[in-house]
């Protein structure tokens, strides 16, 4: 493959940010508000509120970890990666259905993610959120899938396992959404991450004897 998809991706949501950071009309038409997406059948915003984000830092974590971790995922998923000679995944499809999926990947993740906001706020006009949040973290628990025993430094300090980060992870996330108050979605990051999960089990079962082979040697 002579492109990556990843980097399109994250030149077209920052071009994205970036505009709605200077078009509030925008930013306001783009957001994920369900009351919107069920009253007014604005479905665009199921897709469109995962191309901008609240501010320039906002932006750069969630394209800083999918550069870090899409790239990877994506040559796994195009058979460019040697660590398919071990893992066999893309056994039954070639490159461009390799990258079909990937971005099935990607989208579906924040579709997904937009799931716990509509069940409770589709009756509240006030409530939006944005960013690409839920569909990166469904790349990053593929990518601890694919490589559990990679050294990852969770909250970028903290050297571990990349197991043990996808499991921090979750308790982390549950906790802070349970919790509340910080202004963050955590409960599109658990959906994001847990649409991750359903979605290489469809399409590559053999991922799971490929984790647990890789945690007991």
């Amino acid at each position: 493959m002579q492109f990556s998809i990843t980097l399109i991706i994250v030149a077209i949501t920052v071009l994205a940010s970036m505009f709605a950071f200077s078009n509030r009309t925008k930013l306001q038409e783009w957001m994920m508000n369900p009351y919107a997406v069920i009253q007014h059948k604005d479905y665009k915003r199921l897709f469109t509120h995962g191309l901008i984000h609240g501010d320039y830092m906002h932006l750069f974590f969630n394209m800083f970890v999918l550069y870090q971790f899409g790239t990877h995922v994506e040559k796994v998923f195009t058979n460019e990666s040697k660590f398919n000679v071990v893992f066999g995944m893309s056994n039954w499809w070639g490159e461009s259905m390799g990258i079909s999926l990937f971005l099935m990947l990607y989208i579906g993740a924040i579709l997904a993610a937009t799931i716990p906001s509509i069940v409770k706020h589709k009756d509240n006009p006030g409530y939006n959120s944005l960013g690409a949040s839920g569909a990166v973290s469904a790349i990053l628990i593929v990518f601890i899938l694919i490589q559990p025993t990679a050294q990852l430094a969770f909250f970028f300090f903290i050297p571990m396992p990349a197991w043990v980060a996808g499991i921090l992870f979750f308790v982390f996330e549950a906790y802070m959404n349970r919790k509340g108050g910080t202004g963050i979605a955590h409960d599109a990051h658990i959906y994001g991450a847990i649409y991750g999960l359903l979605f290489m089990t469809i399409v590559q079962p053999s991922v799971w004897t490929w984790f647990v082979g890789q945690l007991f040697g």
